[in-house]
């Protein structure tokens, strides 16, 4: 497709980048994918054991099958696109752009609630940490469930700009006998053999909106300052307020340490702050996924704005060239918490080993039963031990 790009717009130039990570792309969002779904299956099975439930379990759980979606639908649509070769005619029906349409729609909604169940993790985090007091009634069990269900019900009407403004439309090119596209001025070339005219389908902007520059503008700022700005400008103030309380209790721990007081005091302060620290370790990992969620959709924000800012220029020939790279931003984004959880919770370690690897410990006594006899009032202690073959 032709672009006219005016002069006056900044125009960086991927093409080039683009059609090298594009060979790449499908392969390893494939494997990002095959992965990332059994981490988020495994998020869920250890997250939702009874020793685990908590209110921001619940939350993680939530983020985790959001997550799951988007991987599970990104899979046949990185086998459409980039695995399986195939002539044009075959690659672009009918049935795939319906296909296609269904994932955009689907993939942005589930991401969406991914976005917004971990702004809710933020402000629930926050709440715990530096109003412990009004924790369990502001962020309790019956909240947590709702404030879920409202992620998960209002996320598909905030995309309803979405759905209104694409739709699959029929497109005729002049393909060669082995079904690649060409240019009409190359049909001059007799060496071309025989050409065909085939419809093609592909998903684009309906044509209300490619008329009217003014609903372009608008669908690029819902989807970069409601979608990404804005939740990662919250995320940042409630990242910063949560690095602050860190700072304010590591202090505090630091006097109680230096003060002498009473065994039973003391010991007293000890327990509290190693509930302080479990907290503080807990918060860290919680920070860690607020970071990396930063780092994946605050770019995808300041480029859909540039896009609005720098025009259609900008939008052809830098925003949709990093497409590829922005979807696996995100993929790796919903793959990778399973890893931080094993790195930085012992709980969800521990929760782990029981649910999975406990069957496959080899107990220290095997082969040996031990029978202990207690004589009452006799005060002794008869221990024989008999060995047995297993």
């Amino acid at each position: 497709m032709d672009v006219n790009v005016s002069s006056n717009y900044y125009v960086c130039d991927l093409s080039s980048f683009h059609s090298n990570y594009f060979q790449l792309h499908g392969w390893i969002s494939f494997f990002v994918c095959i992965f990332g779904s059994v981490a988020n299956v495994l998020n869920i099975l250890v997250l939702t054991r009874r020793e685990m439930r908590s209110p921001t379990n619940l939350i993680l759980t939530g983020l985790a099958l959001a997550d799951l979606l988007v991987m599970i639908d990104y899979i046949p649509y990185s086998f459409h696109l980039y695995l399986y070769r195939r002539s044009r005619q075959d690659t672009f029906t009918y049935g795939w752009a319906l296909f296609v349409l269904f994932h955009s729609h689907f993939a942005q909604v589930c991401h969406t609630i991914s976005i917004c169940l971990t702004l809710i993790l933020a402000v629930w985090r926050y709440v715990a940490v530096a109003r412990p007091q009004k924790n369990r009634e502001w962020c309790s069990y019956r909240r947590t469930i709702f404030a879920i269900l409202i992620a998960y019900i209002f996320c598909p009407v905030l995309c309803v700009p979405l759905y209104i403004t694409t739709e699959v439309r029929a497109h005729v090119e002049i393909l060669d006998s082995h079904g690649m596209s060409i240019r009409n001025e190359t049909l001059l070339d007799s060496s071309l053999g025989n050409t065909i005219n085939t419809t093609l389908y592909f998903v684009r902007l309906t044509e209300t909106v490619e008329n009217h520059d003014i609903l372009k503008e608008l669908n690029f700022w819902i989807y970069s300052i409601v979608i990404k700005l804005f939740p990662c400008l919250v995320l940042t103030v409630v990242s910063l307020k949560l690095v602050q309380v860190l700072l304010e209790a590591k202090r505090r721990r630091r006097k109680l340490t230096n003060i002498q007081e009473k065994d039973l005091e003391r010991n007293k302060s000890s327990r509290r702050v190693d509930r302080e620290k479990q907290t503080d370790r807990t918060t860290m990992m919680l920070l860690v996924v607020l970071l990396l969620f930063l780092l994946t959709e605050l770019p995808q924000g300041i480029l859909g704005l540039l896009s609005v800012l720098l025009g259609p220029g900008f939008f052809w020939t830098c925003y949709l060239m990093l497409g590829d790279v922005i979807d696996m931003l995100t993929l790796v984004n919903s793959a990778i918490n399973f890893i931080l959880y094993c790195t930085m919770s012992r709980q969800f370690r521990k929760t782990f080993n029981e649910l999975f690897c406990s069957s496959w410990k080899i107990p220290r006594n095997t082969g040996k039963q031990i029978f202990i006899e207690h004589h009452g009032n006799t005060g002794t202690n008869n221990t024989v031990t008999q060995v047995t073959q297993v």
